[in-house]
């Protein structure tokens, strides 16, 4: 199966009133558990990870991997760089293969987010590739120690942002957040029917980790076709590490 851009799994989301799970990654392990999964289900999926994460898997390795599980697998797959920090990252996925990329300005000032997202916008464009961007602030943690306040998305900046950056996917804040959720989160369902009513593309929600199925199929009615997966992920691999060291196994 060849290796497919983020817009054409968005789009057969929009067909199919669905949405695409995007698993984010962090090593080898990681990436072979995310594909195995998809062909098992037969269910396409976005392989991404985020720049935070680059500290400690660097970009060069991570990338040829990533692309090549992409290429090799048996459903169709997205490779997407999430939350990326700087342009010269952005290009870097890009120039190593990524289908998708999002440079993550929802902490600047309106005016800037929107002048860097149309420089992302033009570059990724020479790749085909596929652009998210972020508005409002979804809360938690992007894999540092600094906690950010919830800040709804508002429905009328919304529409202008899309219209002014050209993007493919906006990624909202109604009350999601990173990480994992100390008590199961309120969202705003009301502020996402207006946005997906004031806006006419694919909506992202960010923090799937803790959200119950009722309330993904709800987001979903309401626009949203990429739904991010992290916590869940590396905090499955953890328990697993963990028993594993604590096994008879692992004593052998």
């Amino acid at each position: 199966m060849v290796i497919v851009s983020m817009k054409e799994l968005l789009i057969d989301a929009e067909k199919n009133g669905s949405a695409v799970g995007a698993f984010s990654v962090g090593n080898m392990e990681m990436v072979m558990g995310v594909i195995n999964a998809a062909e098992e289900t037969e269910t396409p999926v976005i392989l991404q990870i985020a720049e935070k994460r680059l500290m400690n898997s660097p970009l060069e390795l991570m990338a040829p991997m990533m692309v090549n599980a992409a290429k090799e697998a048996k459903v169709k797959i997205a490779v997407h760089l999430d939350h990326g920090l700087t342009l010269d990252c952005i290009k870097k996925a890009l120039s190593y293969g990524f289908t998708s990329v999002m440079l993550d300005c929802s902490l600047k000032p309106l005016p800037e987010n929107i002048a860097l997202t149309k420089e992302v916008v033009a570059l990724a464009e020479k790749y085909s590739a596929t652009v998210e961007a972020e508005l409002g602030v979804v809360g938690g943690n992007e894999g540092d120690t600094e906690e950010h306040i919830i800040t709804c998305t508002d429905p009328k900046v919304a529409k202008h942002f899309c219209k002014e950056t050209g993007i493919d996917a906006l990624a909202v804040a109604i009350g999601n957040a990173h990480g994992n959720y100390p008590v199961l989160p309120e969202l705003r369902f009301d502020v996402l029917e207006e946005i997906y009513n004031q806006t006419d593309i694919p909506l992202v929600l960010h923090g799937g980790t803790g959200i119950t199925d009722e309330m993904f199929r709800k987001a979903i009615s309401l626009g949203i076709r990429k739904i991010n997966i992290a916590t869940a992920s590396f905090d499955a691999l953890t328990r697993f590490s963990q028993e594993y060291l604590n096994s008879s196994a692992c004593a052998d």
